[in-house]
C-alpha cells in the first residue's frame, strides 16, 4: 500500500513525454522502485493474458482442469510461444544495453558487431544444404549458434591485442564482417532452389515458434547468468559510459571488462538468434525509451530493459499470430512496423535530449 502513491507519481511522469526527466531528478530510490514495479507489473500482466488471446478461445479453468482442447492448446501452442517471446526479448533488450554501453553509441544493437549476422549465415547453410539434425537437435539451430560463435571469434581475434581493446577497432570489425556474412547471404540464396530461398527469407524474417519446455530450460541456463553478470557490473558500465580513460582512472579494469561485456552480449544474442532468427528493433527501441525516461544508470536500466523488451516482444507476437489469423506475420516484421514509427517520434519528441 505504501508504495501506491510512488507507483502513481512515476507513471503520471512516463506519460509526460514532452519533458526530460529522469529518475535522479525525480526522485532517486522511491522513483526506481516505480520504475521496477511498473515494469515487473506490465510485464507479467502480458505474459499472464497473451495465451488466452488467439483465433481459438480457451478457458483457463477447462485448461488447468487437463479438459482438451483447451489444455493442448494452452500448455503446448500458446504457452511456450509466449515464454520464448518474453525471454527473447527481455535479452535483446539488455544485450541493447550492453552493446550501447561498450560501444558508447546510441544506435548500437545486438546486431551491429556481427554476431546475428553470423548466426544467420549458419542456419542459411544448413537451410541449404538441407540438414536436419544435427547432434541431435535441428540442424538450424546448430549451425546458427556455430556462425555466431565462429564470427565472435573472428572478430575478437581482429579487434584485441593481447588483453587490450579498443571500442572503435571492434565497431569497425564488427560492421565488416557483418558485411561479409550479408554477402555470403546473399550468395546462398542467390543459388538455392525456390524452396529452399523461400525457406531461407522466411528464417530471416525472424520468427516465434512454439518450442519444448527443455528448450526454454536450455536457452533460460545459457542466457540468464551473462544478464546476471552484466547486472552485477552496472556501475562499471556506468563508468565507462563516460570514457574509457575516466573508467580507469576510477579502478575499473576497461579491458577485461570490454571483453567480459562483449562476451555476454554475443552469447546471448548468438543463443536467441539460433532459435528465433534475426528480430530487429527490441534491443534498439527498449533501451533508447527507458534511458530518455530513466536516464543512463544501468543499475535500472538493465532490468527494466529486460521487463520491458520481455513484454514489447510478447505484445508484437500476439500481433503476428491475431492480426491475419490464421495466417500469421513474421514476428520481425512486426516489431519494425510497430517499433519504427514509434521510435521516429520519440527521437522528434525528445531530439533535445538525446545523447547522440
Amino acid at each position: 500500500m505504501g508504495n501506491r502513491p510512488v507507483l502513481r507519481e512515476w507513471v503520471r511522469r512516463w506519460r509526460s513525454w514532452g519533458r526530460p526527466s529522469t529518475c535522479h531528478a525525480a526522485g532517486g530510490t522511491a522513483c526506481a522502485t516505480g520504475a521496477l514495479a511498473l515494469a515487473a507489473g506490465v510485464a507479467l500482466a502480458v505474459v499472464l493474458i497473451a495465451p488466452l488471446v488467439g483465433s481459438a478461445r480457451i478457458d483457463y479453468a477447462r485448461a488447468l482442469a487437463g479438459l482438451s482442447p483447451d489444455r493442448e492448446i494452452l500448455f503446448y501452442a500458446r504457452l511456450p510461444r509466449v515464454l520464448l517471446a518474453a525471454l527473447a526479448g527481455g535479452v535483446l533488450g539488455v544485450a541493447g544495453v550492453l552493446f550501447q554501453a561498450l560501444l558508447r553509441d546510441a544506435l548500437a544493437t545486438p546486431y551491429t558487431l556481427g554476431i546475428s549476422s553470423g548466426a544467420s549465415l549458419g542456419a542459411v547453410l544448413a537451410l541449404c544444404l538441407g540438414w536436419r539434425q544435427l547432434l541431435g537437435l535441428p540442424a538450424v539451430w546448430v549451425s546458427a549458434f556455430a556462425g555466431a560463435a565462429l564470427v565472435l571469434l573472428l572478430v575478437l581475434g581482429v579487434a584485441t591485442e593481447g588483453r587490450r581493446m579498443s571500442s572503435f577497432t571492434l565497431l569497425l570489425t564488427g560492421v565488416t564482417i557483418n558485411s561479409i556474412c550479408l554477402a555470403l547471404i546473399l550468395f546462398l540464396q542467390s543459388i538455392a532452389s525456390f524452396r529452399e530461398a523461400f525457406a531461407v527469407l522466411h528464417w530471416l524474417m525472424g520468427g516465434i515458434d512454439p518450442v519444448e519446455y527443455s528448450t526454454l530450460a536450455w536457452l533460460a541456463l545459457v542466457t540468464l547468468p551473462p544478464l546476471g553478470y552484466a547486472f552485477l557490473r552496472a556501475r562499471d558500465w556506468n563508468l565507462l559510459a563516460v570514457g574509457e580513460e575516466w573508467a580507469a582512472a576510477r579502478g575499473v579494469a576497461v579491458g577485461r571488462l570490454m571483453l567480459a561485456g562483449y562476451l555476454a552480449g554475443s552469447l546471448v544474442t548468438g543463443s536467441v538468434t539460433s532459435i528465433t532468427g534475426p528480430i530487429g528493433f527490441v534491443g534498439l527501441i527498449v533501451p533508447h525509451a527507458l534511458r530518455l525516461r530513466l536516464g543512463a544508470d544501468h543499475r535500472l536500466l538493465i532490468p527494466c530493459s529486460f521487463l520491458w523488451g520481455a513484454a514489447f516482444l510478447v505484445v508484437c507476437d500476439l500481433v503476428a499470430r491475431t492480426a491475419l489469423a490464421p495466417s500469421e506475420l513474421p514476428v520481425g516484421v512486426v516489431t519494425a512496423m510497430l517499433g519504427g514509427p514509434f521510435f521516429i517520434w520519440l527521437l522528434r519528441s525528445r531530439r533535445r535530449s538525446l545523447w547522440l
